[in-house]
């Protein structure tokens, strides 16, 4: 099964350390440039760090053979002891500034990051949002960006320090104990491979644990998101015994792992300390000999134990660094994306609003083979009204999508004022273009800042209008906060007649030539839809407006009517014309909604 993209890289997804990969890590170190200053400073901290700590075994030998009378540069033990507390502070003082540092780099660039990120997809055409799901791109700013931003600050410090650490040490190794380093590089490295590839092993599983987790909590997920279905179905003892067998698995996987967990404890504590007790037993043999002294056998072990642990460390950085590949490439699949065409220089014009669609011919990308608009005419007169009616499915909303230039169309053209609207500037053109939409969705702040999101710069004054126009000014002052109020995740704070209401404000403010109502009633109670109703009536008032309406109220103030159906006009008319067609599909429309006591919609 094909993993789900979006998700952080598994153990399979890494990439290999190949030349052509690491050109997509490269492509990601662009954000760092800025900053390379700081990078480099940071490096140079790093390399003297490191270097200061590899020189305190060596000293931490010498302070062994001073206590056994053995002669140095210094001969006092406090002397000695105090150089190694001095070894520790400049190291230490090197440490700061190399962290430091490397979190400006890393803090700095991962924010460019985003931010270019989020601006790419802003700009990035409807046709890219319909691959993809909102969880997978919010993982590419997050996760991706995170694992990016570790690659920054810790892995390549650690990788310079480990491989400093590795070439430094055993170079000295063999400077002053040769024989001894020889017997190490034999035993030690061997162990210490095994013990990565066991490491390896335990790590899927432990995957595998967290896989099966996950399925678990989708379980919860799924259920709490439709309580009101698992309550009205009886299902709560179904839903309990799914999950309770969900994580059975998962404790199944866990124990397994655990077991294997045990056995790799247990080989590193024997195996790998077995290894050390060989080493100091050689070492020793060798102090017996008269062919080394005890101080040089206590900074050999230190040594050993910073080249070991450099070795283990290096395995796990070289796991990160594929994984930073593998993240690399998916942020830069999204900034390589083609943006919308944007045509800065545009000047702005005013638009009197009429519209003419001239044998429009489409196809949603994803589905090249159902054609959802087949050869469609119709003109729109400015100040005109017209309402788009048919059943679900035949092409309504599409229309008003090709008129925002949300997708590229595949025969035919859109004239907007005469002109092809190929030809315009897409926010250009959607400034000139309002929507009041049946499911309004708002922002989670205040009602002021969902109502200012039409005009950023507007005046207090003009959202009290505004709000006043759109029969909202009273609701929110009864609350207490007024405009101030909080409207909740997706306005759900509001009644539905509310939060229409506030898009209606918010289309007001936006003082559009060309106004979309997109079935904006047909949701609402009686006495929601009458106040709705009637800041509808304010706000088309001397506008273009097309109403994707299923209620008669809203359809009999229209001038003209176009009736759908597969993506073609079969009808076009006013009210009483098309009502008076028998057999017609529009008169068969309002039979329906007369025939249904309960006012369904013509849908």
């Amino acid at each position: 099964m094909a993993k789900q993209r979006g998700l952080p890289l598994d153990e399979s997804e890494k990439r290999k350390l190949n030349k052509k990969n690491l050109a997509k890590l490269s492509g990601i170190f662009r954000f760092a440039l800025p900053y390379k200053v700081s990078f480099i400073a940071g490096m140079v901290f790093l390399f003297f760090s490191s270097l200061m700590l590899l020189t305190f075994p060596y000293v931490a030998g010498k302070l062994i053979d001073a206590a056994s009378g053995k002669e140095w540069i210094l001969n006092d033990i406090n002397g000695i002891a105090f150089i190694l507390l001095g070894i520790l502070l400049v190291q230490s003082i090197f440490s700061f500034f190399r962290v430091w540092l490397f979190a400006q780099v890393s803090e700095r660039s991962m924010r460019d990051i985003r931010v270019a990120l989020y601006e790419r997809l802003l700009q990035l055409p409807m046709t890219f949002f319909d691959k993809r799901r909102t969880g997978e791109l919010i993982s590419r700013i997050t996760s991706d960006v995170s694992m990016l931003q570790d690659t920054f600050s810790i892995t390549l410090a650690e990788l310079l320090r480990q491989v400093i650490t590795l070439l430094v040490g055993i170079a000295f190794l063999f400077y002053t104990t040769p024989r001894l380093t020889l017997f190490m590089l034999i035993t030690i490295p061997v162990l210490v491979i095994i013990a990565m590839v066991f490491g390896r092993f335990i790590r899927k599983l432990s995957k595998t644990t967290q896989d099966e987790l996950a399925a678990a909590n989708v379980i919860v997920e799924e259920t709490l998101q439709s309580i009101v279905t698992v309550k009205s179905f009886t299902g709560e003892a179904y839903e309990s015994r799914r999950y309770r067998s969900r994580l059975n698995k998962v404790v199944e996987v866990a124990l397994k792992a655990a077991g294997f967990r045990g056995a790799f404890i247990s080989f590193i504590i024997f195996a790998l300390f077995g290894g050390i007790v060989a080493v100091i037993w050689y070492g020793a043999t060798l102090v017996s000999a008269g062919e080394m002294s005890v101080g040089d056998l206590v900074s050999f072990v230190l040594y050993t134990t910073f080249i070991g642990g450099s070795i283990a460390g290096l395995g796990d950085i070289y796991g990160q660094v594929q994984k930073a590949i593998g993240s690399s490439e998916r942020v830069l699949e999204i900034l390589d994306e083609e943006t919308e065409e944007y045509e800065s220089s545009q000047e702005e014009r005013n638009v009197a609003g009429a519209i003419s669609f001239e044998e429009v011919v489409f196809h949603y990308p994803t589905r090249p083979e159902y054609r959802v608009l087949d050869g469609i005419n119709f003109s729109i007169a400015p100040g005109e009204k017209v309402a788009l009616a048919g059943h679900s499915g035949a092409g309504k909303s599409t229309i008003i999508q090709l008129l925002l230039k949300f997708y590229a169309l595949s025969k035919g053209d859109i004239l907007l004022d005469g002109q092809s609207i190929s030809h315009w500037d897409p926010q250009k053109l959607r400034k000139n273009i309002g929507i009041v939409p049946q499911e309004v969705l708002l922002f989670g702040g205040s009602i002021r800042e969902n109502i200012r999101y039409a005009k950023p710069g507007a005046s207090e004054d003009e959202i009290i209008a505004a709000a006043t126009q759109a029969n909202a000014w009273e609701f929110i002052q009864s609350f207490p906060e007024g405009l101030d109020t909080l409207v909740g995740e997706r306005g759900i704070k509001l009644s539905g007649g509310q939060r229409q209401r506030i898009a209606i404000a918010r289309a007001i403010l936006k003082d559009p030539a060309i106004l979309v109502l997109d079935e904006a009633t047909s949701s609402l109670d009686a006495a929601s839809e009458a106040l709705v109703q009637e800041a509808l009536d304010q706000l088309m008032k001397g506008r273009t407006t097309i109403i994707i309406a299923h209620r008669l109220a809203t359809i009999r103030k229209v001038d003209r009517i176009y009736v759908l159906k597969a993506g073609k006009i079969i009808e076009e008319g006013n009210h009483e014309e098309l009502s008076a067609l028998p057999d017609g599909h529009y008169a068969n429309l309002v039979n329906l909604q007369f025939a249904d006591a309960s006012s369904k919609p013509l849908d």
